[in-house]
C-alpha cells in the first residue's frame, strides 16, 4: 500500500489493483493509524472497490478499525451506475449519534452545590447495561411499529417533548422510507423493551459545562456561552438495530453472487442500492433510525425531569445527528448533481451555511456538528462549511486506540472512579469493567481530532465542552 502525504493533514493511499478510487484520510502523522496494529487503512483501500463508489473512500480524523468500513469511514455509491449498499458502511449500532442540551439559566457555578444530588437523580432515572429495558413500556408490536415509522415525532405527539425539539433533530427527528415489515420478528422483539435506555459500551449521558468559545457569534446563536451547562446524550438503535444489521448482512452475503459482485473481505456485503435487497434493508435501517432518534427522545425526558426538579432550570435542544447512517444524497460529483448513497459510519454530517436541509434559524451557521471526546477530556460543538470534500461529513468522535480488553487489562474501574471523581467528574457507571473498557487513554486526542477537522475544512470549531459528571452504559 502506497501512502502520499498531500497535506500536513490530509493522506492518499495510491489506488492500485481492484480499487476504483482512491483512499483519502484526513489525519496527521500522530493520528494515522499504525498499518501493523491496526488494519483501518487496508479497510479504507477495500471500501475503495465497492462498485459505484465515486471520488474517494474517506476516512475522518478519528478512524480505526471496525466491521468491513473503518470507524471513521465515507463512502458514496453513483445509484445510477450500479452503485451498492453496504450494512458495513453503517455499523451494527444504526443512528447510534449524539444530541445536545442546553440550559439557558444554569451556569456550572450555580450548578456546583447541587451537581451531587443531579448525578445521584440521572443514576436512578437513566436506564442502562446490556439487555437493559428502557424508560417507555411499549404495549405490544403495533405500539413499536409507530416507533420504526415516526421516530422522535412519534414520541413529542405521545407527549414526550415539544415541537422544537423535532426541528433541531436531524430530518425533523423522523427518516423517510421505514417499514417496519422489512425487520425481523427477532428485532422486533430485542427493540420492544429497549426503547429509552442507553445500552452499554461508549454510550452516555454527560453534563457538561462550556469551556471555551472559538466562534462567539455562532455560540451566542446556539445559546453557548463560557460556563453553560449542558447534557449531552450519546446512543443508538440497541439490540433492534444490531439484529438488522445481522440479518442483512447475511441476505446481502447470499445474494452478491446473483449481481456479480465480489469483495475482499466478506464483510463488505452488498447489493445494488436499487435491488430488492438493498431496497428491503433501507427500509430496515431507517426504522432502526427513528428507534434511535425515539430513543434519545425519551431520555431527553427523563433528563429534564431531573434538571427540572433538582435545580428548578429546563433543557433547550440544540441539536441531534447520527453518525451511523446511509442516506441518499444529491452531491456534485465531476461537475454534475448526482444522486448517491453516503455511508457514514462514526461520521457525523456537517452541513454548510444556506443548506436547504437546516431549519431557518440555522441556515447562517451551518449544521451543528456534536463531537464527544472521554468522561476525562473534552468533548466539541462544531460547525458545517462550505466545500467540504468528503460529501459534508467529518470526525464523530476521539476514535478509539485500545481495544477494550487492553483497555481493562491493568485498570481498576473503581481507582479509575477515584481519579475522575479527585478531579471534579462525578461518574456513575453501570460495572467497573465497563467504566475501565472506556478510560480516557483507550482513545485519542480528541483536541488534535479536532484541530484536523478543523484545518481540513471538514468543519469549523464553536465552542469545547469539559464533562462535570459522568453516568456510563
Amino acid at each position: 500500500m502506497k501512502i502520499v502525504k498531500e497535506t500536513p493533514y490530509r493522506f492518499r493511499i495510491e489506488q492500485e489493483a481492484a480499487m476504483r478510487v482512491p483512499g483519502i484520510v484526513f489525519a496527521s502523522g500522530s493520528l494515522l493509524p499504525d498499518e501493523h496494529g491496526d488494519m483501518a487503512l487496508v479497510q479504507v483501500a477495500n471500501v475503495a472497490t465497492l462498485p459505484g463508489i465515486v471520488r474517494a473512500s474517506y476516512a475522518m480524523p478519528d478512524v480505526h478499525w471496525g466491521y468491513g468500513f473503518p470507524i471513521g469511514g465515507v463512502a458514496a455509491t453513483e445509484i445510477d451506475d450500479g452503485g451498492v449498499v453496504s450494512p458495513g458502511g453503517v455499523g451494527f449500532d444504526i443512528s447510534c449519534g449524539v444530541r445536545l442540551l442546553v440550559s439557558g439559566e444554569l451556569d456550572r457555578d450555580r450548578l456546583r452545590p447541587r451537581l451531587r444530588a443531579v448525578m445521584d437523580h440521572l443514576d436512578a432515572a437513566i436506564p442502562r447495561g446490556v439487555g437493559t429495558n428502557g424508560v417507555w413500556q411499549l404495549s405490544d408490536r403495533a405500539a413499536l411499529h409507530d416507533v420504526l415509522t415516526g421516530g422522535a415525532r412519534f414520541a413529542v405527539e405521545r407527549g414526550h417533548g415539544t415541537a422544537r425539539d423535532l426541528e433541531r433533530c436531524e430530518d425533523g427527528g423522523v427518516l423517510a422510507g421505514a417499514n417496519a415489515a422489512d425487520v425481523s420478528d427477532r428485532a422486533l422483539e430485542r427493540g420492544l423493551g429497549q426503547i429509552g435506555s442507553l445500552g452499554s459500551g461508549n454510550h452516555f449521558l454527560e453534563v457538561q459545562a462550556v469551556d471555551t468559545i472559538y466562534d462567539a457569534s455562532a455560540a451566542a446563536h446556539l445559546g453557548l456561552e463560557e460556563g453553560t451547562v449542558c447534557v449531552m446524550i450519546h446512543t443508538g438503535s440497541r439490540g433492534l438495530g444490531h439484529q438488522i444489521c445481522t440479518d442483512h448482512v447475511r441476505v446481502m452475503g447470499n445474494a452478491m453472487g446473483r449481481y456479480g459482485i465480489h469483495v475482499p473481505d466478506r464483510q463488505l456485503a452488498c447489493v445494488p442500492v436499487r435491488s430488492p435487497e438493498g431496497q428491503a434493508y433501507l427500509a430496515a435501517m431507517a426504522a432502526a433510525a427513528n428507534y434511535g432518534r425515539a430513543n434519545r427522545q425519551l431520555l431527553t425526558e427523563a433528563t429534564r425531569r431531573v434538571f427540572e426538579q433538582h435545580t428548578a432550570t429546563s433543557l433547550d435542544l440544540l441539536y441531534d445527528v447520527s453518525h451511523n447512517l446511509a442516506k441518499i444524497e444529491v452531491h456534485d460529483v465531476d461537475g454534475r448533481p448526482r444522486s448517491v448513497c453516503v455511508h457514514r459510519k462514526g461520521a457525523t454530517r456537517s452541513l454548510p451555511p444556506g443548506h436547504p436541509d437546516l431549519p431557518a434559524d440555522l441556515a447562517a451557521i451551518g449544521q451543528p456538528v456534536l463531537i464527544p471526546g472521554t468522561m476525562g477530556t473534552a468533548s466539541y460543538v462544531l460547525a458545517g462549511v462550505p466545500d467540504n470534500p468528503a460529501f459534508f461529513s467529518t470526525a464523530h468522535g476521539a476514535g478509539r486506540v485500545q481495544s477494550r480488553h487492553q483497555a481493562a487489562h491493568r485498570t481498576s474501574g473503581d481507582s479509575l472512579r477515584r481519579h475522575l471523581e479527585a478531579a471534579g467528574i462525578l461518574v456513575r457507571g453501570s460495572s467497573p469493567r465497563g467504566l475501565a473498557e472506556e478510560k480516557p487513554e483507550a482513545y485519542k486526542d480528541i483536541d488534535a481530532v479536532i484541530e484536523i477537522s478543523h484545518d481540513a475544512g471538514l468543519a469549523r470549531k464553536i465552542a469545547r465542552l469539559v464533562p462535570l459528571g459522568v453516568v456510563k452504559g
